[in-house]
């Protein structure tokens, strides 16, 4: 019968902006009357003498005469009902004070007047305080009544822990209590920090330390756990879930980290599943915004590749920049759709242009750049698949490295400011037909760098974290098969990052390169594929090589053992960016690096793979290619 009480009750509240608006005026005008009268009522210990019925009807006047218009000025009928926070508080504060003393100025001007004449001072700071009082409660009143409502659905709701007693577990809590169909039942906190040891927050208590998870747990009946810690690194979050674990807790929740959270708000709405991405790939990252901001604000960009993992990443971080134009080039015609009705859905005020096109065909590539005139080019249209490129190496030729010069040239001919050419690790002392065709790529950067303005400017990095093809998506899908798990190697190891903070990191690369140079992005430990897969079957609610079976596949054509960033010779300098390196690459032969690139051409044209990779060697000595193809 309560909950039915209850339904009926929400589905009365469920009203639009303007009824909204409209219920506060006429309750805020009822209420500052019947403060005014309770004031004189008070005043005159409950018989109002008749000569003060005029002095009653003027403060009712002034009253709604000042105390409306500034309630609207100060949002007090803009606010969500159920999420009303102390802010709302101080504003109705700030908006019956500046009104008491508006009227307070209004009887002294008119003192004279025949409606004020011997008024009663006292009434004024008595009918304030009321309307302080009263207006203040009906705009509390539904997360009153919501939150005591939960108390009586105690025994439907999972008894949950919050990891994280900072702002985010505050905003998390808050949510919950004022969501009424909230399946959490929040108990208490935990957290590191000596400093919030026993604090309260909201009623609930920080019950101890994230290494003491079991302990409570057991103690509080703890059924479910939200990781509350959006600037913490992987080992933190590693380590909470851990935790959780130990506790025998069914379901771990988290929210997203600050890189994902939209002006770093939390609500109950953001709280989803924890992912592998949480354990790998969260490493705080110190950004330079404001110089991203001028290297990017007011700017066309051009994104090539943009309908990729990379690419399509790369156009969301560079949109929230404001640049003038983003022009979003793929040869991907769905792709290209998807993430242009994606920002435009998230940046309407963006001028977005969608190019189909591809980077091999230089007319197109070359009207492209006459049309629109870039200013700034991420190059990040390349194919990537190891395996597939060692049986297609004609293919990677023509896109990875004849396409690349085809833009970069172009850029040049344009007058583009920067070309931020996507490199990855497998370019250092390569394996494979791609890592080496990434390797010339970066060639070909340094040595047009010295052509013309344009500053060509190089980034490497490694795995990141869930993009296509890459090993996530494919170890969940067998997951979901129930097994079993193919992982090439026990001791195969990669570096794995966040696209998003890949993509940010590229960015800042972008905007400190002066020209010539190959930045490497610190991707942190390496990680083994085999703890990978393991994590992943945990995380799935099983247990490795007893529900889910792990097999061992061999290495695949092309691929390494250990990925590096940098080769033996090359060394780093350090830049501003403690995550961002800069190599010390010897300048490229350009006579050389134009020879080869011709004889690419040529036996491109023939598909001679014993040919191609030849050509390779002698422009990369370190390429060690796969013989077995």
């Amino acid at each position: 019968m309560a909950f039915r009480r209850l339904k009926i009750f929400e589905k009365i509240l469920q009203r639009t902006s303007k009824t909204r608006i409209v219920f506060f005026i006429v309750s805020d005008i009822i209420f500052i009357s019947f403060s005014v009268w309770m004031a004189f009522l008070l005043r005159f210990e409950g018989k109002i003498p008749a000569e003060h019925i005029l002095n009653l009807q003027g403060l009712f006047a002034l009253a709604l005469i000042f105390s409306l218009p500034i309630f609207y000025f100060f949002k007090l009928y803009s606010f969500s009902w159920a999420y009303v926070s102390t802010q709302e508080l101080v504003s109705l504060f700030k908006a019956t004070a500046l009104s008491f003393l508006l009227s307070g100025a209004t009887l002294l001007i008119f003192r004279d007047f025949i409606w004020f004449s011997g008024f009663p001072r006292s009434t004024l700071f008595i009918s304030y305080f009321l309307i302080f009082l009263f207006c203040g409660g009906v705009r509390f009143s539904k997360r009153i009544y919501l939150q005591s409502f939960q108390k009586g659905l105690k025994e439907e709701k999972a008894r949950t822990l919050i990891v994280g007693a900072g702002d985010a577990g505050e905003q998390i809590l808050r949510s919950i209590q004022a969501s009424g169909n909230s399946s959490y039942l929040p108990v208490g906190f935990v957290d590191d920090s000596p400093a919030k040891r026993g604090v309260i927050i909201h009623n609930l208590k920080v019950l101890g330390k994230i290494s003491e998870i079991p302990k409570i747990a057991k103690e509080h009946q703890i059924e479910e756990m939200i990781i509350a810690l959006p600037s913490a690194g992987s080992k933190a979050i590693r380590g909470a879930v851990e935790m959780g674990r130990k506790a025998g807790l069914k379901k771990v929740k988290i929210i997203p980290s600050i890189t994902e959270l939209i002006n770093g708000e939390v609500s109950i709405g953001k709280i989803k599943e924890v992912e592998i991405e949480d354990l790998l790939g969260r490493e705080p990252v110190s950004l330079d915004t404001r110089a991203i901001e001028n290297f990017i604000q007011n700017k066309v960009v051009l994104i090539t590749g943009a309908a990729g993992s990379i690419g399509s990443e790369l156009c969301r971080q560079v949109a929230k920049f404001r640049p003038s134009q983003l022009l979003l080039l793929d040869q991907d015609e769905t792709g290209i759709f998807n993430i242009s009705e994606e920002l435009k859905n998230r940046f309407p005020r963006l001028k977005i242009s969608p190019l189909v096109a591809d980077i091999q065909d230089e007319e197109k590539i070359n009207q492209i750049f006459n049309n629109y005139h870039p200013n700034v080019i991420f190059h990040a249209a390349a194919y990537k698949h190891v395996p597939l490129m060692e049986l297609h190496p004609d293919e990677a030729m023509k896109n990875n490295i004849l396409g690349t010069k085809i833009v970069a040239e172009s850029a040049i001919k344009y007058g583009v400011e920067k070309f931020i050419f996507v490199s990855t690790d497998k370019a250092v002392n390569p394996t494979s037909v791609m890592g080496a065709t990434k390797r010339v790529g970066e060639m070909i950067c340094q040595n047009l760098n010295q052509k013309n303005s344009t500053k060509f400017i190089s980034v490497r990095f490694g795995n990141v974290l869930d993009s296509r093809g890459s090993v996530i998506p494919i170890f969940r899908e067998q997951i979901k098969k129930g097994g079993p798990v193919e992982v090439t190697h026990p001791e195969m190891k990669r570096y794995f990052m966040m696209t998003s903070e890949a993509c940010l990191l590229v960015m800042e690369a972008g905007a400190m390169g002066r020209g010539g140079e190959v930045f490497v992005l610190d991707m942190g430990e390496p990680v083994k594929i085999l703890d990978l897969a393991k994590e992943m079957i945990r995380l799935s609610g099983f247990e490795p090589d007893k529900d889910i079976p792990i097999v061992f596949t061999g290495v695949r054509p092309g691929e390494k053992l250990f990925e590096e960033i940098l080769t033996a010779e090359e060394g780093t300098i350090a830049t501003q960016n403690q995550k961002i390196f800069m190599a010390k690459l010897s300048k490229a032969d350009e006579e050389k690096l134009n020879q080869v690139l011709e004889n690419l051409r040529e036996a491109v044209k023939k598909s001679n793979r014993e040919e191609i990779v030849n050509i390779l060697k002698q422009l990369i000595p370190s390429y060690q290619p796969d013989d077995t193809i």
